[in-house]
């Protein structure tokens, strides 16, 4: 058997037609760079996920990007990262030329810890790193934002992480690349993924729960000045025109065709939000008996969409063995992520140690992700838990 380990050919079948209508279209029109379908989508999906505006852009990392130019983030500014989580978090922030100030992360559900964010701010207030680990940073750094990350689908702990940033002035910037369409309870609200913040980001590289076919990204803000921004920079700081540059910019544009593409499968986003809450109970149903298993876990007032379906196990030897057992039975799997960010090579200038951060590196030990898409059958999933159960 073989088995996808996410199913963009299933999808496709079934928005094809909606998607070939949507492609022609822009063919037909010639539009090909900010065409109406872009407008289109980023009234769409501001009215989805609750916000007053959108900026459809080329990439989730470009969305960043522009979310930390539009904030003046540079240079001697430190913004709050979990290290456990895709390089473009951390990226951009140091492109920028401000500094990354990596935050453990939660054991059960892997994302930002409040409780270590609360110490690292305070951390560099004082210039001291016996309150918590800090980089290595000539001369002092200013607490300037936190980016909290959506893991795996699943909101971070808004409730608690916003809070802290008021507290200490802190712009809050959602990475929201792997979570479009989550949701959590707040002081008996419930709000979706994309409307926390001064400005969040999302992605819709194929393989996240909404994708295009090719890259593709989206900021989402409620204030109409920093929307002013985000659109002047995403086409070069332009100003009254485009020969007009009235701030560095970037080309960070979401191609029209891509813009058709996910105007098709929005029709069918929440359908499949739902078939991956199928897919995940089955999963807990089979794979809960299985000794050394943690499965994901959902706090509750949380809907998780599943970008990923992550696993640890009680050690690294048993994820190998496991991982071979899935191996030798045609199961996929993958490891997000093998190497936090505080230990890359690219962020060796930091100077952070193994040990550091604890959790992040444990659960580094121990993850792996296995098959999850809204097409995955019963059948499937059991072939799949037979084979991690050997």
């Amino acid at each position: 058997m073989s088995i996808p380990f996410i199913d963009l050919k299933t999808q496709y079948r079934r928005v094809a037609a909606e998607v070939g209508r949507g492609i022609g279209a822009v063919l037909e029109s010639g539009a090909y760079i900010n065409g109406p379908e872009v407008a289109r989508l980023e009234e769409r999906l501001a009215g989805y996920c609750g916000t007053r505006h959108a900026v459809g852009c080329a990439s989730g990392t470009d969305a960043l990007m522009m979310a930390l130019m539009a904030l003046s983030v540079g240079p001697g500014d430190a913004v709050f990262c979990p290290p456990f989580t895709f390089m473009a978090t951390a990226e951009v922030v140091a492109l920028l030329g401000a500094t990354p100030v990596f935050v453990d992360v939660d054991p059960a559900t892997c994302n930002m810890d409040p409780a270590q964010l609360e110490k690292a701010v305070r951390a560099v207030r004082a210039a001291d790193a016996s309150l918590h680990p800090l980089p290595l940073h000539a001369g002092p750094l200013k607490p300037k934002a936190v980016i909290p990350v959506d893991l795996f689908g699943l909101l971070a702990d808004y409730s608690a992480i916003l809070p802290v940033a008021a507290e200490h002035g802190l712009f809050v910037i959602e990475d929201a690349a792997q979570a479009f369409g989550a949701t959590q309870d707040m002081a008996g609200t419930t709000r979706r993924a994309g409307s926390f913040g001064q400005i969040a980001c999302t992605s819709f590289f194929p393989a996240k729960p909404l994708g295009c076919y090719g890259d593709g990204g989206m900021c989402f803000t409620d204030d109409p000045d920093l929307l002013e921004l985000l659109r002047s920079i995403r086409v070069h700081g332009q100003g009254a025109d485009k020969y007009q540059n009235v701030r560095l910019g970037i080309t960070g544009r979401l191609d029209t065709m891509q813009a058709a593409v996910l105007l098709a499968k929005f029709e069918i986003f929440e359908d499949e939000v739902r078939l991956r809450q199928d897919v995940a109970r089955r999963y807990a149903e089979l794979l809960g008996p299985l000794p050394g298993l943690t499965l994901p876990v959902v706090p509750g007032g949380n809907l998780s969409v599943y970008a990923q379906y992550c696993i640890m196990a009680e050690s690294t030897g048993m994820r190998q063995e496991l991982l071979e057992r899935l191996g030798k039975a045609g199961v996929p799997s993958s490891i997000y992520y093998p190497v936090p960010l505080h230990l890359q090579p690219a962020f060796a200038n930091l100077g952070y140690r193994p040990g550091s951060m604890p959790v992040s590196e444990a659960v580094a030990a121990r993850i792996f992700s296995i098959p999850m898409h809204p097409y995955l059958t019963a059948e499937v999933q059991r072939e799949i838990a037979l084979a991690l159960a050997g």
